[in-house]
């Protein structure tokens, strides 16, 4: 399938040419799915923890006798009905993360890069480099329909259009290793540079 190559002013310039194996699959919503979970859960730090039971320093002598005082039965201090007690079935440390094979993670991005291209929302820009300031930018961005964009440059981002669109809110900017599902789900417009196609193109075969 061919695509149509444009500049950062909106221009043509030339036309690559994408796998249909990679860009051009019917979209697995399920595998997507899975995929973003798969991420998210890979994210989360997993460090929040309470003091159970046991980990109570307090005695574990009678508080007060049995009956005769008006109040509840009571022993250890340690128990949750107490302030200072402890908690009971309270979060532990533990690992969020689960395994998911290497073509699920495949399939899941030919999903998106598939579902992007069939919606007119995969843009392939023949060159991303900017002077480092936001409003220029920011007008080609709008001139090219990526207001709301996710921008996958080459192997290293331009230093001035890296500092151009750190200040645009809507505007992500990745190398083209760091290419993922759930950052192209969460923009509207995905902007590939010519380098970038090819290579996920290679790496998703």
């Amino acid at each position: 399938m061919k695509l149509d190559v444009k500049t950062l002013e909106n221009k043509k310039k030339g036309d690559i040419e994408l796998a249909d194996a990679v860009f051009a699959i019917d979209p697995r919503e399920d595998i997507v799915a899975r995929v973003v979970k798969w991420q998210l859960a890979k994210r989360r730090a997993g460090t929040h923890l309470v003091k159970g039971r046991s980990d109570i320093a307090r005695t574990g002598k009678k508080m007060f006798r049995q009956k005769g005082t008006g109040r509840a039965r009571a022993g250890n201090g340690s128990v949750s009905q107490f302030r200072g007690g402890g908690v009971v079935h309270g979060p532990v440390l533990r690992g969020y993360e689960h395994k998911l094979p290497k073509k699920v993670r495949n399939l899941g991005m030919k999903s998106v890069l598939s579902a992007k291209l069939a919606s007119g929302n995969l843009i392939v820009v023949d060159d991303l480099k900017a002077s480092g300031k936001t409003a220029e930018l920011k007008g080609k961005l709008e001139k090219l329909g990526a207001i709301n964009a996710l921008v996958v440059a080459g192997e290293s981002v331009d230093d001035g259009f890296g500092k151009a669109a750190s200040n645009l809110p809507f505007v992500d900017v990745l190398p083209q290793q760091g290419a993922n599902v759930y950052d192209m789900l969460r923009r509207d417009v995905l902007v590939l540079s010519r380098d970038a196609a090819s290579y996920l193109e290679e790496r998703l075969k």
